[in-house]
């Protein structure tokens, strides 16, 4: 890990809904190069709340009136205050100590650094053959319509420059999030690239992904971003590269 280097203030936003169990393995692992650490809790009737502060006392909670993985993405995102914004799973699934890997692809002078699966390095301990098989579908019918090159589109663990929000926005309110940020970032001209990584099977509890709800969610939302005219400000044209560094054996979990 490179925690020498001088990072600007990174904040990261975690998503959460019944997570207590799953907070231990999590937040004890967070960079000390991170400023700020916003939980987004979505209506827990655990312990959430408590096992957070008391693993990282100055965790920012923030208490999620609507519902949804995207609503929460959203609320969390208007709470960072950092330069740089990192979003990670609370399942246990995306690995904070992938996060200077994040960092680094965009200190190169990229925008958006989008988490992969699928590049040589990254992998998934999780996905079903059938969650890979859509995955796959959804990525070449995006890589026709929008003229790019993704190998991985419905994975949580991405990061970016804060300035991005001015140039894309979040109205949606399902696993549908990281598809719309996604194409919303590649439309607005925003340099992406993508980062080997390793999703891990989920330590506790269960999933609320459903496969055909949300993968319909999917479908809906790469049609809308495709007749979907948004404009913004100019940007150097879209470039999707590969960023892959080895990554280490992972820490006994």
């Amino acid at each position: 890990m490179q925690e020498q280097r001088q990072y600007p203030c990174i904040s990261v936003v975690i998503p959460v809904r019944n997570e207590a169990q799953n907070l231990y393995y999590i937040l004890p692992r967070i960079p000390s190069f991170v400023s700020q650490v916003v939980l987004v809790d979505g209506h827990s009737t655990d312990d959430t709340i408590e096992v957070a502060q008391k693993l990282l006392p100055a965790i920012q909670i923030v208490r999620q009136v609507g519902k949804g993985k995207g609503d929460a993405v959203k609320i969390g995102l208007t709470t960072c205050t950092g330069e740089i914004i990192i979003m990670l799973d609370g399942d246990g699934s995306t690995d904070p100590s992938e996060m200077a890997r994040f960092v680094e692809a965009l200190l190169e002078g990229n925008d958006f650094a989008k988490g992969s699966r699928f590049l040589p390095g990254g992998g998934s301990a999780d996905i079903t053959p059938l969650r890979r098989l859509g995955n796959a579908g959804f990525c070449t019918l995006v890589n026709v319509l929008f003229d790019v090159r993704f190998s991985d589109l419905c994975y949580g663990y991405n990061a970016f420059w804060k300035y991005c929000l001015d140039f894309m926005e979040i109205d949606c309110s399902g696993f549908e999030v990281e598809t719309q940020i996604s194409l919303r970032m590649q439309k607005a001209n925003l340099k992406i690239i993508e980062v080997a990584s390793m999703e891990h099977p989920r330590i506790y509890g269960q999933s609320n992904l459903r496969t055909f709800r949300d993968g319909w969610r999917v479908l809906k939302t790469i049609m809308k971003e495709r007749f979907l005219d948004v404009s913004s400000p100019p940007k150097p044209e879209s470039v999707v590269v590969s960023y892959s560094l080895p990554i280490k054996d992972a820490q006994e979990r």
